[in-house]
This record gives structure tokens, sequence and C-alpha cells, in this order.
């Protein structure tokens, strides 16, 4: 039995502003451990037994990023990027990943869909599941589903309930799925017994979940056939969904589209260690607390408190005679709220998204392709960035109407042009780009490149960039 992890790697992860934002999402978020919940995935996905490739649904503007985040140990060279142009819900994402998979590795592949932001704390529980629904699949062409036994009266998950039990596995039939319930109604689910939390992960041959998209959702599965067969390979094991055609695609998740109505879907009630990092409040109990229920990252001071998460980036927080609170400090953004009230922070990025407010879609370090730059100072009239370009990589060449340029090399060799100009630059040397003029910076090096940039003009906008050439395909 071949074993394929297709890991879903999208949202934004609203409810964990200010470190996880629309240009840097919460999978890529780190935890104590120093690793981002994606990698912990990833790692978690090549655990399993006969796994020799994964792949990982994501948006084309992550996939420099997603790349990075599993280079080297996570098995890079063995998983392939399906890039998407858009954000188009679960339905599309596993339809979309189960054709290639049947292209690439046949229809009796065994599909493991896993989220790449929540957390496992009992691997050998998880592989154990894992294998009951593997075998499952394969025997019986069940749709598999992981259920969580749930350990509270919760609110914010949908539940599965689940009827008689199916011969030679821990898998139950699925009596049917309930939406979001209120608090009496998840009490009396928890006192039921037979009543599981719907993880969101999935397990199915590729033959099995397309038939069922046949029977139960043809018009999607016809369109995500012509986007596959328009779609090109983007780079060395990245696929890039064709943009035209999967704007047809419906934004419908795949329990609406298939799992809520076929009939050949089965639930395994588990108890790995499962969090969807919903909230701060979920992370802080992923971190160690001293004898006052206290956790902290980062360089932090807390005095006579309890209960109590802060998270610093960069500079020292300190409290004071505080209880239940999340504290989390990001260079251009402070969040503080109650424990109890951490799934209201998608409210406070909703009304930034009103406002037009950038750190309601970047961070002051914005990463690119190439590298990545950090505004350093942000006023009328100009603004200063430091920029950093990573070995062998290259800025677009570009210009900009309303804005002119001044760079600084300050460490490295930066080859530069300007114009008709190519010139090469030396530490403590200078350039002036001015307004309207093409321009490029490269670093043609095996060493990393640091350059001050100083914007002048009256507007100084992300979106003031025309690209005449991009080794990054962007438009």
């Amino acid at each position: 039995m071949q074993l394929l992890p297709v890991i879903l790697s999208g949202g934004t992860g609203t409810r964990l502003w200010p470190v996880s934002r629309e240009s840097m999402p919460k999978p890529f978020m780190k935890l104590a451990g120093g690793k981002s919940l994606l990698q912990l995935t990833s790692e978690r996905a090549w655990a399993l037994p006969n796994v020799s490739h994964t792949a990982v649904v994501t948006n084309m503007a992550y996939s420099y990023k997603t790349a990075e985040e599993l280079m080297d140990e996570t098995g890079a060279k063995q998983t392939s990027l399906l890039l998407e142009p858009v954000g188009r819900n679960t339905a599309p994402a596993v339809t979309l990943a189960a054709l290639w998979a049947q292209a690439k590795f046949g229809s009796d592949v065994v599909l493991v869909v896993l989220a790449a932001d929540h957390l496992i704390d009992k691997p050998a529980e998880f592989e154990d599941a894992v294998a009951d629904a593997a075998a499952l699949a394969q025997r019986e062409g069940r749709l598999v589903l992981f259920g969580i036994e749930p350990s509270s009266p919760e609110t914010g998950y949908g539940y599965i309930e689940w009827g008689s039990p199916i011969a030679r596995s821990r898998a139950h039939e699925v009596a049917r799925f309930v939406e979001k319930p209120t608090a009496e109604k998840a009490t009396e689910y928890l006192r039921a017994g037979n009543f599981v939390w719907n993880s969101g992960m999935f397990c199915f041959t590729a033959a099995a979940i397309l038939a069922a998209l046949e029977e139960h959702a043809p018009d999607l599965l016809r369109v995500a056939h012509r986007v596959a067969h328009r779609s090109a390979l983007h780079a060395e094991g990245q696929v890039l969904f064709d943009a035209q055609s999967f704007g047809e695609l419906p934004d419908i998740s795949i329990d609406y589209a298939v799992m809520e109505k076929a009939s050949n879907v089965a639930v395994i009630p588990c108890a790995f260690g499962w969090s969807d990092i919903g909230s701060w409040k979920a992370v802080a109990e992923t971190c160690e607390t001293d004898d006052a229920g206290n956790s902290t990252e980062g360089d932090t001071i807390l005095v006579n408190s309890r209960r109590t998460y802060l998270r610093s980036e960069d500079r020292l927080v300190a409290a004071v005679g505080v209880e239940d609170l999340v504290v989390i400090d990001t260079p251009d953004a402070v969040l503080v709220a109650h424990k109890d009230s951490s799934q209201q922070v998608k409210e406070i990025v909703a009304k930034l998204k009103r406002d037009g407010h950038i750190t309601a879609k970047e961070h002051l370090t914005v990463h690119r392709p190439w590298g990545k730059y950090t505004v350093l100072h942000d006023a009328p009239q100009f603004k200063v960035k430091r920029i950093e370009v990573s070995p062998g990589k290259k800025l677009s060449l570009q210009m900009h109407r309303k804005r002119s340029e001044h760079w600084v090399v300050v460490q490295g060799t930066a080859l530069v042009t300007v114009g008709e100009r190519v010139v090469e630059l030396a530490p403590n040397q200078s350039i002036y780009v001015p307004m309207e003029i093409q321009h490029r910076i490269e670093n043609a090096t095996d060493h990393s490149l640091t350059m001050v940039e100083v914007q002048c003009g009256d507007y100084l906008g992300e979106d003031d960039i025309v690209r005449f050439s991009d080794d990054f395909g962007r438009a």
C-alpha cells in the first residue's frame, strides 16, 4: 500500500493576529519549540509508514516560503507543491490533489489529507489511527474521517455522530454531521458518548474520492478536470493550477460537497492529543507553565501574575498583577486580550481590513521569493527599508511611476541595473534610481546581500511596481 500525505496549507488564521497575517499566515507560525505548524505537520506525515512522497496544496503566493520551510530535514525533494492562484476552500483542493495523485501514482494510492495548522502531541496514536483508516480505505473503498473524542462541550467545532461499528476496524458508520452547536447541545453530545469533533482530516483512495465527486459534485469535478488539464509545471516539484479555469471552481468544503452526502463514509474516534490551535488560549496551552499557570515566549518578565501568556518577538515585555491575559508583542502591533475572549481577535482583523490598515496583511518584515525586506521607517514623502537578497537570487526588472530610490550596500556585493547601466556595488557604495527608470538588484554571489533603500515620493505603496521580467512568474 502506498500512502500519500496531502497537506492543505491555506487560510489566514485571523484569530492568531498579530503573528498570523494574510501575507504570512498561521501554518508558518512557530511554536515554543522553534518549528512552524507546517514543519511539524510535514514531519508527522513523513513519520507514517509507506510514505515516499508528500504533497502540499497552497497558494502560489506562499510557494517560496513553503519550499523554504520544508527544505532539508522534512524531505523537500520528495514533496510536490500544488499551487492555487486563489483560495477556493477544501473541496477544490482535495479534488485537484486526487486528480494529480491518480495521474502520478495510480488510482489505488491512499491519500491522507491533513491540515497544515493542526497540532498532535501523541504521534504513536496518530499513526495507529492512520494505519486503521488506510486499511479500511483500501479494503472497502471507504471515505474515512478522523473524529476527535471531545474533552469538553466545545461550541467552536462541527460534530459527527457515529453509529454502528465496522468489522475489522475501530471505525464506525457516520450517522450524521452536526454544525457548530449551542453550549446546551454540545453538553448533550458530550454526555451521549457517540459524538466526536470533526477534525477536517481524511483518508481515502484516489479512486474512491473521485467516484464520490462524480456522484455528488459532478460540476466541480468537471471543472477540476479542466484545471488539471491546463495546469503547468511551474518549477521542479511544483504544479501551478491554471488561473482562468481555477476561478470557475465553487468555494465549497469537502464536507458539504461529498462527505455529508456519500453513503460509504466512516469515522474513527481518536484521542491523539489534537488541537487546531484556533486561538491564543490554545497556543498558551502548548507551552510549559510555572507554578502560577503562566507561560511565556521571548524576552518577558511576570510579577504577581497568574494564568497569563506573554509572547515577545524582539523586545522586553513585562506584566505585573494580571490574570488570565494573553499579551502578544510584535514590532508593529501589540495584542492584549482576556484568555476567554481570544476567539474574538478575528473581529479586530475584520475592523483593520475595513479601515485599510496594513497590519491586517503585512508584517514590518515581508518575505519575498528572493529574500525579505524590513520597513525601518515609514513617513509622508519617504520610507526606509532594509533589503536582504538571498544568494543567487534577484528582484524583478521593474520601475516605479511615483517614487525614486537610493540604494546603499552594507553587506555583500550587489549587481545592480539602472537603465542601461549595470554596475557592481561593494559595502559603503551607493546608487540613485530615478523615477520611471527600469532597475534591478541581483545577488550573484554565494553570500548574503544586505542593502538600505530610501524611497522618496508622493506615493510609496507596494502596488507602484511595473514588472518587465521576473524569475518567479509574478505579473
